[in-house]
């Protein structure tokens, strides 16, 4: 899984490195965002941003969770909820992180705020409310409409009301007034990003696709925790034109790709290379995903940075009724040449999980076909090397 021109290690690094030098500079401070939370703000106004559900996949991807899911469970936290919030609270209560072996941090930084966004789900404002209480820091958060079939004007008036509330909380805290201009280049450098990343993506509709879901989930780290940098931008830009040319050259990610497929639902951090070499030995490429296209923000405009940041935020796939789910997959069905969907149904989360509602047996009646493999992102427990294998190989050789 090589894509990239420059390495997306030490773009990751650099980011870390920083984080770490913020959390220990009196004169910075460091504010914790949600993935799809309002990074830019935060950029404008001079914060180090963490997003603590990257680190969640990477205790996920370590498989340091193994240990400190059954941390946090002990302490109250269900099994059943956010395996990155069990994960990453109980290697806290542990006093673990694998941010020391890759980037060299003693811990995760400590934050001066934490700002959250329930338009995933709510279960990011209880995991921020933990470290609130532990570290008597303040808690702001964002409460969008959620699950919309359409986004209605007033659904962004009420969203950039809670932006402009939030920034008076902020200033409060940084102690200086946001700088419009500041915030207009953070949400134009996030467009120019984010378009980007979604060219990258979109390379995948060759044939052969030059990279698959799997070479994306490793390289899309930039456009979640870099999101307003110009890091961001030079990264995606350099590595657009590589697969570029890849594409000219019929450079395949998967040699002599047969069946390509649509995946739907979270990543198995713990088992994506095992997942990888399953679909490559049957010569499928994983070539779209609903995962990777959640951070294509389309709707970023400098020119009106609060509301259209509010309307990007509010329109991503999560926050959207099933119709629009339907017509969504539909619709990279036929643009990336789906043969197949596999539906990862996440035992702790339900909110990105859409095989519950009869979605794939309604996909399956438009000619899409599809199978339902159960697991998690983080939680091991969930998952079954030898059923999700005999599942996946059986649903290849139908197709």
């Amino acid at each position: 899984m090589d894509v990239s021109p420059m390495d997306v290690k030490q773009v990751m690094r650099d980011y870390f490195v920083d984080l770490g030098e913020a959390a220990k500079d009196p004169g910075r401070k460091v504010a914790w965002c949600t993935s799809v939370g309002p990074a830019e703000i935060l950029r404008a106004m001079g914060f180090a941003v963490y997003f603590p559900e990257n680190h969640g996949a990477l205790l996920g991807a370590t498989r340091v969770s193994t240990d400190t899911i059954p941390i946090a469970n002990a302490h109250g936290y269900s099994p059943e909820i956010c395996s990155y919030l069990t994960s990453d609270i109980g290697a806290c209560l542990k006093g673990v992180t694998p941010l020391s072996k890759a980037y060299g941090l003693d811990s995760v930084p400590r934050p001066d705020v934490l700002v959250y966004c329930t338009n995933q789900c709510k279960d990011v404002m209880h995991w921020f409310s933990w470290y609130a209480r532990r570290w008597n820091v303040p808690l702001l958060g964002i409460h969008p409409p959620n699950h919309l079939p359409e986004v209605l004007p007033e659904h962004v008036a009420d969203v950039a009301a809670q932006y402009r509330r939030m920034i008076g909380q902020l200033e409060a805290i940084t102690g200086t007034p946001l700088d419009l201009e500041a915030l207009r280049l953070a949400v134009a450098r996030s467009r120019e990003a984010t378009d980007l990343w979604e060219a990258v993506l979109n390379t995948a509709r060759a044939r052969p696709a030059p990279l698959s879901f799997f070479d994306g989930v490793i390289v899309m780290g930039p456009i979640v925790v870099l999101r307003g940098t110009q890091a961001a931008t030079d990264y995606y830009r350099a590595l657009l034109a590589e697969l570029q040319g890849k594409v000219v050259a019929r450079q395949a990610a998967v040699p002599g790709e047969r069946l390509r497929i649509y995946w739907e639902g979270m990543p198995v951090w713990g088992r994506l290379r095992h997942l990888s070499d399953l679909f490559a030995n049957n010569r499928a490429t994983v070539v779209a995903s609903t995962y990777c296209n959640s951070w294509i923000f389309s709707d970023f405009d400098a020119a009106q940075p609060l509301d259209s940041m509010a309307r990007a935020y509010l329109k991503i796939f999560i926050n959207r009724d099933d119709a629009y789910k339907e017509a969504y997959i539909e619709r990279l069905a036929g643009e990336f040449g789906i043969d197949g969907v596999v539906y990862r149904a996440a035992r702790t989360c339900p909110n990105n999980s859409n095989s519950y509602y009869n979605l794939p047996q309604r996909l399956a009646a438009r000619g899409i076909p599809g199978i339902v493999v159960d697991g998690d992102l983080c939680d091991l427990r969930c998952f079954s090397d030898e059923q999700s294998t005999t599942l996946i190989e059986a649903f290849l050789e139908t197709l």
